[in-house]
């Protein structure tokens, strides 16, 4: 069935990126082996550094989930180098009922392609034709069942001319003068052949003299088919390459996306496509039927459960799961899915209930990361959003990380290096776009332990508000700088005056307020707009 990716949201947090991590590594401890971390948007300083700290890669990014070539079901028909020789590709389509083949390079990148309709075409040709060009030995030999009869003095590597059948009007023309002969068991064909100057000469079901093998020229086959099949056959001897479509072939690469493989497909007449991976190498053929029952990628959402924040291709996945901590939003499944969502501060905090129910515990590393998390979350147990339970497991599992919680606090609000980092990159470092009763806004979250450097760039903030506004059509526009030691939160913001005092009882100046107790965007700006708007 392939991979199940676990993934926080865009823009994710250290709460995000350790829950996705955390997740896949539990699954994975009870025989679930499937499961894997990914995220969707870029690490931030504070995630990095607690990553780094403890010696944990970061999981690999995942820029979309649409679905893939990779997630269909396509076919494997085999695939034939360009020199073997067309009565093999028509035998292999018949014994594998494909209509098409991949032909190969020796590399194993695309040649060409080759259709039951190309070799049918070509053999209603040859009879009108009777002259071949380069006839590999080896192919003839292959394809008539034949063996050389005068191998030891015969160095040739391919055959050429007429087709001619021993008849006495070939002598007698000259036609086979530099052809191939093909004779049946007649005493004085290979004396004649030589007289008349044969290029070579098939002796089908004919008796082998033993002074022939000492010849040198004409090259003599022998071979166990009657004259009539070899008249016929020698023809698709010849290399696949000689009849194969090598140009304007339409072909796909695994990582190709449905929706335009999809408009490509309809617009072309071909019954199958050469699939290719990331080498140019070929691994399967696609059609149109394959297309209609294709496979989703399967999905666990951590730590989010809204589409604006969720990945891109969310309507063409297969949610699996979602624990989250966050409101109910407007994600809607095809399939009842396991919903785990509690009121605590901390995804991770869910996370670690779950690894004390399968009886799993943490290695010193993940422990960490997933301690941190919720200090993260909970801004060092100072946040409205901390629980009991947040304080609890913390605890717990810092002693597993054989790291403090104070420690761990220092480490987390030293590494947010916002002073080498431009207003738009801080702005979308936790960002999240929220829709409410038919407003759309989008709030990012900074949490230091000095605000007045980052108040001091307020109007680089607004411009980069003013643009993201204007890009995502949005009602209002808040960028949170949360302070720890003030134990409060700066609001700058763009949007309606009446609303922002009406929301939040305080009377804002130059698009900025300060709202003392305020730590958690979840639990105090959301539920103070949605209560207003509601």
């Amino acid at each position: 069935m392939g991979e199940i990716y676990v993934t926080g949201h865009r823009n994710p947090d250290t709460d995000s990126i350790a829950a996705s991590i955390a997740y896949a590594n539990l699954r994975n401890a009870i025989g679930d082996r499937e499961y894997k971390a990914v995220r969707i948007g870029s690490i931030n300083d504070e995630t990095r550094h607690i990553l780094d700290l403890l010696g944990l890669d970061p999981p690999p990014f995942v820029k979309d989930m649409r679905t893939q070539v990779s997630d269909l079901d396509f076919d494997t028909p085999p695939e034939l180098n360009a020199s073997v020789p067309i009565n093999l590709a028509w035998n292999t389509m018949r014994n594998n009922e494909v209509a098409s083949l991949p032909i190969l390079n020796d590399d194993g990148t695309l040649y060409g392609v080759i259709s039951a309709g190309d070799i049918a075409s070509f053999d209603m040709q040859t009879v009108y034709s009777s002259q071949v060009d380069e006839l590999p030995l080896f192919n003839l030999l292959s394809v008539i069942e034949g063996r050389v009869v005068n191998e030891l003095y015969n160095t040739v590597n391919s055959v050429s001319g007429n087709v001619v059948v021993a008849l006495p009007s070939a002598f007698e023309s000259g036609r086979c003068k530099d052809g191939i002969l093909i004779c049946g068991n007649q005493p004085d064909a290979v004396e004649r052949a030589i007289g008349h100057g044969a290029g070579c000469v098939i002796l089908c079901q004919a008796e082998v003299k033993p002074e022939w093998a000492s010849l040198e020229t004409p090259c003599i086959i022998s071979s166990p088919l009657d004259g009539r099949i070899v008249s016929r056959v020698i023809y698709q001897a010849q290399p696949i390459k000689t009849i194969c479509h090598t140009e304007n072939i339409v072909c796909f690469h695994l990582s190709d996306y449905l929706d335009d493989v999809r408009e490509v497909l309809l617009e072309s007449r071909f019954r199958a496509y050469p699939v290719l991976d990331e080498n140019e190498h070929v691994v399967g053929t696609l059609s149109r039927f394959h297309l209609l029952r294709p496979r989703r990628k399967r999905v666990v959402l951590v730590d989010h459960n809204e589409a604006a924040q969720s990945v891109v291709g969310l309507d063409q996945v297969e949610i699996m799961e979602i624990i989250d901590h966050h409101r109910l939003a407007d994600i809607q499944t095809t399939m009842p899915v396991s919903v785990r969502n509690e009121p605590v501060g901390s995804t991770n905090t869910i996370l670690t209930s779950m690894y004390q129910e399968y009886g799993v515990i943490p290695s010193p590393k993940i422990a960490g990361l997933m301690a941190a998390a919720i200090l993260s979350d909970t801004v060092m147990f100072k946040s409205p959003t901390c629980t009991k339970k947040d304080i609890a497991m913390a605890e717990r599992l810092s002693k597993i990380a054989g790291i403090s919680i104070e420690q761990l606090g220092k480490e987390l609000f030293s590494s947010s290096g916002t002073a080498e980092k431009s207003a738009e990159e801080l702005m979308r470092m936790d960002y999240k776009l929220f829709h409410i009763s038919g407003q759309s806004l989008g709030v990012g979250q900074i949490t230091c332990a000095d605000s007045s450097a980052l108040l001091s760039r307020k109007e680089e903030f607004l411009t980069v508000m003013e643009k993201l506004r204007d890009m995502q059509e949005l009602d209002i526009v808040i960028l949170m700088l949360t302070d720890v030691l003030l134990e409060g939160s700066y609001l700058i913001y763009l949007g309606n005056d009446d609303v922002m005092q009406q929301a939040f009882n305080v009377t804002p100046k130059n698009h900025e307020m300060f709202l003392p107790g305020v730590m958690s965007r979840k639990k105090q700006i959301i539920p103070m707009l949605t209560a207003l708007w509601g």
